[in-house]
């Protein structure tokens, strides 16, 4: 996803209130301090409203009566009254400051988290920069919300309430003077409310567009520089930037508009009461002291009448962040939930037979006991040392019965991307996937982790549906390599255990490295306590597919599923890893996505899939001769490997 547009739905419904509502579970723990903070702010600000009473009994009391002494007493009690606001206001900070740090970090940390549980065709969908802008920018406004509008809305309207009742008491007539200008005010907020609302979204959706711009362009900067693609990277980030700009212009004027209306009717009310009262004061109806006051409380009432306007594009600000913070929330995570079957049951201290289970370091024993380190021998042994009785009843190993998938948002009537998939890889065998480009073959094995739900059918792994299988036990039974990679910004040793399901040490990493022949990492400049780098981009890309297949290996999985885990090695190197990757498949049940030969030879049997089927099933010799298409492939990669 890479547009605004597509991220985010439109929603014609949009309710501030009620989105900001929904932060009411994170804003829960810390509600004492936070009412506390609020009732603090309340008390500060109607002490400004104090103010204008002392000035009335100082004019008409020590200033008419000429007495100093008094008009020095109602300084004092002014200063004091101004110490009293200024620290009640810093208690309030203080109260807020820690507790909405925590709520922020709270969200951020539970999004993050969520994300992780998130279906991968969930992040095939979205773009980085959308997510990114969600857990930076869009929390921000949501502290900001939460430790400023939504105290002070509150505060100044028991502020606005409390003065013009202190007005409607000292002059009724002048109060409502001041009252006039009220409904053409409330009517102005209505409706650029729900303008505001519109342009904060659509700034917020185009702030996560222009994220992913950047983002791509910095992990891709070797591809703009490579193809000197540098200035229509800048092109398309200015019009974005443009883009971005006219809508905060736009955001802008609304927000002048609103000032323009809510600062300028009541400078005019004031005014008339000015007047009207000065009138009054004249003709002895009026006392010059209540007039001073009753100016003194319309004045200090501007900053809260003011501050509606940023107040309410703040609210609003918050309002579509959160909203956009729970369309990632609400999205379904991966379930983990599982209904295991009775007596299905397997578990990784070993391997059930169906009347009892064979202890896996009994099964690793068999495969390193084998003389010569010869792979089919040490197969052998393994099904001898227990797989014979489940493998008998066809239960045992990979298998996958009538499987059918296709893609979440794929139109209905779309072919199906792997259709009616029968295929079984007996326990200790190794399986290559062969085909066209196109044919499905990655998607299979994105299947057997669970990256993806198969649509109907299922896969077992030795009898057991992996969907009733936690996730989290699923993926220590199976490890992957992927055709692309991934490293992370951490040590070489880092990346690798990251693929063993427990604790591991310095004997595991340095097998792991072995078997991928990436002994490369000890001669870095710290060892395999180097870092990496973004995306391992400080590394070649067969540098990267050896860490990647080292950390597939590193926790000898008893599933391993390899996608093209050799295609960006030369051909000595290749060599090597083939070579000490058939013990690691001797102890293993593998299922390998091949384009060459020599990745072929590798396994035991072959499946071809073509048009997302399997066309046949058999060694590599056999299919040489008895399939055309697969022929035909196997030639052209021959080609290709000269």
């Amino acid at each position: 996803m890479s547009t605004s547009d597509a991220a985010t739905p439109d929603h014609p419904d949009r309710s501030t209130v009620r989105s900001l509502l929904r932060l009411w579970p994170y804003v829960r723990p810390v509600r004492a301090r936070l009412f506390g903070a609020a009732a603090v702010a309340v008390v500060a600000s109607c002490l400004s409203l104090v103010f204008p009473l002392i000035l009335k009994w100082m004019v008409d009391g020590p200033v008419a009566g000429h007495d100093p002494a008094g008009v020095w007493l109602g300084a004092l009690y002014l200063l004091l009254l101004g110490i009293a606001e200024a620290g009640l206001f810093g208690l309030r900070r203080w109260l807020v400051a820690r507790p909405l740090a925590g709520v922020e970090a709270d969200m951020r940390a539970g999004l993050y988290a969520h994300l992780q549980r998130l279906p991968v065709a969930f992040h095939d969908r979205w773009a980085s920069g959308q997510l990114l802008s969600r857990a930076t920018t869009d929390l921000m406004l949501v502290r900001m919300f939460l430790a400023f509008p939504l105290t002070f809305l509150l505060v100044n309207g028991v502020t606005i309430l409390a003065g013009i009742a202190i007005m409607l008491a000292q002059q009724w007539t002048l109060g409502l003077v001041l009252l006039a200008p009220a409904v053409p005010v409330m009517v102005v907020c209505w409706l650029f409310e729900r303008r505001y609302s519109e342009v904060a979204r659509r700034a917020q959706d185009q702030v996560g567009d222009l994220t992913t711009v950047v983002e791509e362009s910095v992990l891709g900067i070797r591809i703009i520089k490579g193809f000197g693609r540098h200035r229509s990277q800048a092109r398309a980030f200015r019009e974005l930037s443009g883009t971005l700009r006219g809508t905060e212009l736009a955001k802008a004027r609304l927000l002048a508009s609103i000032w323009g209306v809510i600062v300028t009717l009541p400078e005019f009310a004031i005014g008339a009461a000015l007047v009207l009262g000065t009138v009054q004061v004249a003709d002895g109806r009026l006392s010059a002291g209540t007039l001073v006051a009753f100016l003194s409380t319309a004045l200090a009432l501007r900053w809260p009448v003011d501050s509606i306007g940023f107040l309410l594009a703040m609210s609003q600000e918050a309002g579509t962040a959160t909203e956009r913070y729970f369309e990632v929330m609400n999205a379904t995570p991966e379930s983990d939930t599982p209904s295991a079957p009775a007596g299905t049951a397997v578990r990784t201290a070993g391997v059930t037979t169906g009347q009892e289970a064979v202890p896996a370091k009994a099964l690793e024993s068999a495969a390193t006991a084998a003389p010569g380190d010869d792979a089919a021998e040490a197969r052998d042994d393994r099904r001898a040392a227990g797989l014979s009785a489940r493998a008998a009843d066809g239960e045992g190993g990979l298998r996958f019965h009538g499987v059918e998938f296709r893609y979440p948002d794929a139109p209905a009537d779309a072919a199906p991307v792997l259709a009616r998939i029968d295929l079984h890889v007996r326990p200790g065998e190794s399986m290559a996937l062969v085909g066209a480009t196109g044919t499905g073959k990655t998607t299979l094995t994105a299947l057997v982790p669970r990256l993806h739900e198969v649509t109907s059918g299922r896969i077992t792994l030795d009898g057991r549906d992996i969907t009733a299988m936690p996730r989290e036990e699923l993926r220590e039974l199976v490890a992957v390599a992927f055709e692309e990679p991934t490293l992370f910004s951490a040590t070489v040793g880092e990346n690798v255990l990251m693929g063993a399901p427990g604790p591991a040490g310095r004997a595991e990493l340095d097998r792991a490295l072995s078997v991928a022949q990436a002994d490369f990492a000890h001669t870095l400049p710290e060892g395999t306590d180097t870092q990496v780098g973004e995306q391992g981009l400080s590394l070649s890309g067969g540098q990267r597919q050896r860490l990647a297949l080292a950390r597939a290996v590193v926790g000898r999985p008893r599933f391993l599923v390899l996608d093209d885990p050799l295609s960006a090695l030369d051909v000595h190197t290749e060599a090597a890893v083939e070579a000490a990757l058939r013990r690691v498949l001797a102890e293993t049940t593998a299922l390998i996505v091949a384009h060459r030969p020599s990745t072929v030879l590798l396994a035991d049997r072959v499946a071809l899939i073509s048009g997302g089927r399997v066309a046949a099933v058999g060694t590599h010799h056999e299919l040489l001769r008895t399939h055309a298409e697969y022929a035909h492939l196997m030639s052209g990669a021959e080609e290709d490997d000269r």
